[in-house]
């Protein structure tokens, strides 16, 4: 954490212009993307649907699976239970998921509806029609929240409605349970997998969007979740013997996740760093009580040398961010860490405390108006796709980073955390700046060539 406490500053506008955050539902899409053989179901109009499908679309470049309850006119006067009741029906004979995830939306919520008490009836009444398919709520309107604030909610409606409870379960003391935040990639996942295996442990992600996300052609089409965490896995997340959340968004779900089954937790800020980077791995070391693993102390030594190489490049330049709280606490923390400044800090909600340890003098909760404004003169802009316009009237190089990115391919394969995360995005800034340097001109190196021509030094012409 940062020693001082950042300021936040919530602007009083009276429109979002050009907005920074995307919808609750919508990260609670994402979470329950990575749960296999799932079926996320929007309970709302088709237009709250679309807009998260075709972000999430043109993200991922992928066929998402996402249905809606289809509300109506009469349905938003009247509510929408029937409606909520037919669409699980029809998903349940029509794909049979072993999971259904609903997510509520403005309209739903703004009627007050008994959504929980609505799903129990429906479970009572049709139980042997959705024999074999859990079902699952999560309170998202669109009106309040972010992307982080859904995945969190998404993900703390799959323990409390799948994990089994109490202290029954077998412990098996070589598996442990990650509960990653929504601003790891599918390729960072695939890293803290892999280097959790490394010294013999097994790992439950959830959600696991690598599985699911990662852009494979698939064998055979699929109506639902193609990969991501079994139904099975989440049910016996009691018997592993420790929790790593990442990210603070992840302490609710962990929180719910130990109430639950009594497994103890540790929470990382960030996994974007040398120094965290090691306590996850000491962490890891005393969990499995094995040294730490070769190839894990090379990645190490690489990141070790890409410091080296690249914080040049880093010495005083000038940040500006913006992203979910999270995400720009981690890149902050990057940016810092390496010798550059964070001049401007925008986050799209305000509510997560990690905003006041973002190591900047000031963080705005507000939009990529705001972020533009205070990003005059800064050296690099560290936004998500809807950044590109700021970036070019601005004429300061986008690092693309963060949910949505659409002009740019493989995103989800993009490391960020880790040993092998934090060297990547060393590389990738020190490019960056790079590539933007202006080489200095004959004339801007004469140092004489702001002064008169009576500057000490300079041949004096003799006076006669």
């Amino acid at each position: 954490m940062a020693d001082a406490v950042s300021k936040i500053i919530h602007p009083q506008k009276a429109a979002a212009v050009n907005p920074l955050k995307s919808s609750q539902p919508l990260g609670a899409a994402l979470a329950f993307l990575g749960v296999n053989n799932t079926m996320p179901l929007f309970h709302g109009t088709q237009g709250c649907t679309s807009f998260a499908l075709v972000l999430i679309g043109r993200h991922y470049k992928e066929v998402i699976p996402i249905q809606t309850t289809a509300m109506d006119e009469v349905a938003a006067i009247l509510g929408g239970a029937d409606h909520l009741e037919e669409a699980i029906l029809n998903l349940k004979k029509r794909t049979n998921p072993a999971l259904i995830a609903v997510c509520t939306t403005a309209l739903a919520e703004t009627r007050g509806e008994d959504f929980d008490g609505d799903i129990k009836l429906i479970a009572a009444r049709r139980g042997e029609d959705l024999a074999g398919t859990e079902i699952v709520l999560a309170h998202t309107p669109d009106f309040d929240g972010s992307i982080e604030q859904g995945w969190s909610k998404a993900v703390t409606a799959i323990i409390t409605g799948v994990v089994r409870t109490g202290p029954a379960e077998r412990v098996a003391p070589n598996r442990i349970n990650i509960l990653p935040g929504s601003h790891l990639t599918v390729a960072d996942l695939e890293a803290i997998r892999d280097t959790v295996e490394a010294f013999g442990l097994e790992p439950t992600i959830l959600p696991d969007i690598s599985g699911s996300l990662d852009g494979k052609v698939a064998e055979r089409w699929m109506p639902t979740t193609d990969g991501g965490t079994p139904v099975e896995d989440i049910r016996v997340m009691g018997r592993a013997v420790h929790t790593i959340a990442i990210g603070e968004h992840m302490r609710a779900p962990a929180d719910a996740l130990r109430a639950r089954t009594n497994v103890p937790y540790t929470l990382f800020p960030t996994l974007t760093g040398l120094a965290v980077s090691d306590r996850f791995v000491a962490l890891l070391a005393e969990l499995s009580g094995r040294p730490v693993p070769a190839r894990v102390r090379r990645a190490r030594a690489q990141l070790e040398d890409a410091m080296l190489d690249g914080h040049f490049h880093f010495g005083g330049k000038r940040v500006a961010i913006a992203g979910e709280p999270d995400l720009v606490y981690a890149m902050a923390r990057f940016f810092t860490g390496l010798g550059a400044e964070v001049s401007c800090a925008v986050s799209s909600t305000g509510s997560s405390p990690i905003l006041q340890a973002v190591p900047a003098a000031e963080v705005v909760v507000g939009d990529l108006d705001d972020f533009e404004t205070r990003a005059e003169g800064c050296d690099i802009l560290v936004t998500h796709s809807h950044g590109r316009q700021a970036s070019e009237r601005l004429g300061i190089p986008l690092m693309h980073i963060g949910f949505p990115i659409f002009d740019r391919l493989g995103a989800q394969h993009r490391h960020t955390a880790l040993y092998e995360g934090t060297r990547d995005l060393v590389f990738e800034v020190a490019n960056i700046v790079q590539a933007h340097h202006a080489p200095r001109t004959p004339a801007e190196l004469d140092p004489f060539r702001d002064h008169g021509d009576t500057h000490v030094g300079r041949p004096q012409t003799a006076a006669h």
